[in-house]
């Protein structure tokens, strides 16, 4: 019998066969979208390594039937040949777009595939060092999703000519090291509220399409789903060993962590006023949205929950968000000032910080069944 070989990467049913087809593409690629990439800041999506034989080793005997049940529906494979530009992909005039707007959405679609990329590399390391079938199962097929999604990402950069290098990423990005409890509390965050951001987006965009001023926004729903199936893998992850979520140090590892995506979250869309102007929707009620929908998502496994309702928390985000563009402005202005600024901005976001760390969780009973299913 004859096997194709897949032409696109929506259609490619392994990793590896996603990535060689992104590495053909990538003599068209941009060196100012691959070096923006490649910035490690704060606010900028890393890449991740971790000590794989911990995770090697984990036994998922305790949610054997949830898991069971999840890789199933992964094995299936409902989105394969999903992300690809189909009749739906409306032609966007970049050049006659707005220039700051341009800039805005241009940073987002690229951040946006340097995460995807970023959660691909990783769950593909796992799987390639790892002798547990379950484990490389489960990030084999991770894996191949989040392929998909940055090349879907860097096919409509490519409109724009400026794609991303994701094979020069790979080899050239610093890496950083988190413990394997460390991977699951920011990968699981980072999967759960990127399935509230991306589906918020959508439904918004469903009762306005007037807004909708790019076609990506389209394959959101599917999109979300998957963020959301990673996120219901990582959450059975830390089912398996209960101190992972349940000892008081971890708690307050929880809680930092929470924070921290919050956080950065309110930073970087408030640095993107023009974007979420073209979609309609005000930044301050998008990211309380989000956060809201993230907050009870999590209650599925997390014991402690964020009081987002606190007066102090808006407060602290505005604080933290004052603080860097503060450091933006020192760091053009360069020279000792611009150091003495830097210093001074960075003392004031992690003041900041610190206050938003120490306002009272909410305590959260975590059912016995972690599992759910996308409700929004």
């Amino acid at each position: 019998m004859n096997v194709q070989t897949p032409t696109h990467t929506a259609d490619a049913t392994t990793v590896e066969e996603g990535l060689a087809l992104q590495q053909e593409k990538a003599k068209f690629d941009s060196q100012a979208a691959t070096d923006l990439a490649m910035q490690n800041t704060i606010l900028t999506p890393r890449f991740y390594t971790t000590d794989f034989d911990e995770l090697d080793a984990i036994d998922v005997t305790p949610v054997r039937p949830q898991w069971d049940a999840l890789l199933g529906r992964m094995k299936a494979d409902p989105n394969k040949g999903h992300f690809r530009k189909t009749e739906d992909w409306d032609q966007i005039d970049w050049e006659g777009m707005e220039p700051e707007l341009k800039k805005e959405f241009l940073d987002f679609l690229i951040s946006s595939c340097t995460a995807e990329f970023s959660g691909c590399v990783l769950y593909k390391e796992m799987k390639r060092r790892g002798n547990n079938s379950d484990i490389c199962e489960l990030f084999s097929y991770m894996s191949r999703d989040e392929a998909r999604h940055a090349g879907f990402i860097n096919d409509a950069l490519r409109e724009a000519g400026v794609a991303v290098n994701l094979g020069f990423l790979t080899k050239q990005k610093k890496y950083t090291y988190f413990r394997p409890k460390f991977i699951y509390y920011a990968t699981y965050l980072s999967e759960k509220i990127g399935y509230a951001r991306y589906i918020t987006i959508y439904r918004h965009l469903e009762a306005h399409p007037e807004h909708r001023f790019h076609p990506i926004f389209k394959w959101f729903k599917e999109w979300c789903n998957d963020e959301f199936s990673h996120g219901e893998a990582f959450a059975l992850l830390m089912k398996t060993e209960p101190k992972i979520t349940q000892s008081f140090t971890n708690k307050l590892w929880i809680r930092f962590f929470l924070t921290a995506v919050y956080a950065t979250m309110w930073v970087r869309d408030h640095a993107r006023p023009k974007f979420h102007e073209a979609l309609g929707v005000d930044i301050d009620w998008y990211d309380m949205e989000v956060f809201r929908k993230t907050s009870a998502i999590a209650r599925q496994v997390f014991p402690v929950e964020l009081d987002i309702d606190n007066p102090r928390f808006r407060s602290g985000l505005d604080r933290m968000n004052r603080a860097f563009l503060a450091m933006d402005r020192a760091r053009r202005r360069g020279g000792v000032a611009g150091a003495l600024g830097r210093a001074k901005a960075g003392a004031a976001a992690a003041l900041a910080f610190a206050q938003l760390y120490t306002i009272p969780v909410k305590r959260n009973e975590v059912p016995e069944d972690p599992r759910l299913e996308p409700a929004y």
